[in-house]
């Protein structure tokens, strides 16, 4: 086999192994978990046993959302007079503070200089008061069982963190953007479900997560995935993160590719910012499983993959006119034409993306295609310096 060809065969294995072959691994293991383990009951709490929480929202300029999202609070299944509720409102001129105000309950902080989210968190955490907090986005709605769930977690003193699951509103038909968004959350969640039952999720989503509030830790001033930082240093402090799909948060799908390509561009310039925050944990031999799962479910696809799929198209073609081929030219020559097939469904899938159509699965190639995009100009983002902490709203649907 020729040295072209390791290479070739070297990407293709990296790049099946990130998107499908670790979802193989998490599959088989569960079900030898389960064949040979023991399966944990969940024990509901008595109302009067419930711990106090604090429902935690920081939120800039989110005025035509914070009666909908307060009201929603108020609709959670999980005792009134346990549930404390602390907006941060920095940097908001567009009269959020003054409209909590009118809620009698609600705890408001607000600072006239916008320092971005993180900011927010690293303040308003000196005030939260309760063992648990749940931090959750001003434009999402909220599963009524979402904190009843996340408590029962955090009773296993193992678990420091719960990561709730993020959903999309979907119809019959849909564009690219919430077709494109829906299947990968779903394809995400099940990821997640595994994990948390063989061991520990890989990182949390700031639409709904919570942490023991003594495991809290202030971040850099500077970070730009304020939930993946705080759950992934929690985790390698020795605590699980734990999961239940019946604690999530629901929102809109962006307006357009272009609004989600924004929104995964400032993403993928805050995943090559967390790979450097968290190189500790690449390190099999001090934290061993949990290192795997992290290499497997991020690192790869935030770095080698987006690389391997752009270099594995010149290399296919390379390999279809070489002499010295170890495997037949007829295998090279099939696996060129499915790139070539997958990025004409790109093309279709851009070419329709304004489309409300009912065959989604015509949009996952133009997805992929976007996020893998977004890396390349994420990461040129960030070498920059040009990716603000600031988060800027993605319109949405």
């Amino acid at each position: 086999m020729s040295s072209y060809e390791i290479i070739f065969w070297s990407f293709i294995i990296v790049i099946f192994y990130s998107y499908a072959g670790y979802a193989i691994l998490l599959f088989i293991s569960i079900k030898l978990k389960r064949l040979f383990g023991k399966t944990q009951q969940n024990i509901q709490i008595l109302d009067e046993d419930l711990p106090e929480v604090t429902m935690f929202v920081a939120a800039y300029n989110e005025k035509d959302f914070i009666n909908t999202k307060q009201k929603d609070l108020y609709n959670l299944d999980y005792p009134k007079d346990k549930i404390h509720y602390l907006w941060l409102t920095d940097g908001s001129d567009d009269g959020s503070p003054e409209l909590l105000k009118k809620y009698d309950d609600v705890e408001v902080l607000h600072e006239p200089e916008r320092r971005g989210k993180i900011n927010a968190m690293n303040r308003g955490m000196k005030y939260v008061k309760t063992p648990i907090v749940i931090f959750s986005d001003c434009n999402t709605g909220l599963g009524r069982q979402s904190v009843r769930k996340i408590v029962e977690l955090l009773r296993n003193p193992k678990v420091g963190c719960v990561a709730g699951e993020k959903r999309i509103y979907s119809s019959d038909k849909d564009t690219a953007s919430g077709a494109g968004e829906g299947l990968y959350w779903r394809y995400e969640s099940q990821l997640k479900r595994w994990e948390a039952e063989l061991s520990s999720v890989i990182g949390a989503a700031g639409e709904l997560f919570a942490i023991r509030t003594k495991l809290f830790k202030e971040v850099e001033p500077d970070t730009l995935l304020d939930d993946f930082v705080i759950s992934l240093r929690i985790a390698m402090d020795g605590y699980s993160i734990q999961y239940d799909p019946d604690a999530y948060a629901i929102e809109s799908a962006s307006l357009n590719v272009g609004e989600e390509l924004k929104r995964k561009i400032r993403i993928s310039a805050g995943a090559i910012q967390s790979i450097l925050r968290l190189s500790a944990l690449l390190n099999p031999f001090k934290y061993g499983w949990l290192s795997i799962q992290y290499i497997s479910h991020k690192f790869l696809r935030w770095t080698f993959v987006p690389v391997f799929l752009f270099l594995v198209f010149p290399l296919n073609l390379l390999l279809i006119f070489s002499d010295n081929t170890y495997l037949s030219t007829h295998i090279y020559i099939v696996l060129f034409l499915l790139q070539i097939l997958f990025y004409l469904f790109s093309l279709i899938g851009y070419l329709l993306s304004n489309r409300k159509i009912r065959y989604k699965f015509i949009f996952i190639p133009y997805y992929f295609f976007i996020m893998n995009l977004s890396m390349y100009l994420g990461f040129l983002r960030f070498v920059k310096g040009t990716q603000s902490v600031n988060w800027e709203k993605s319109k949405r649907q």
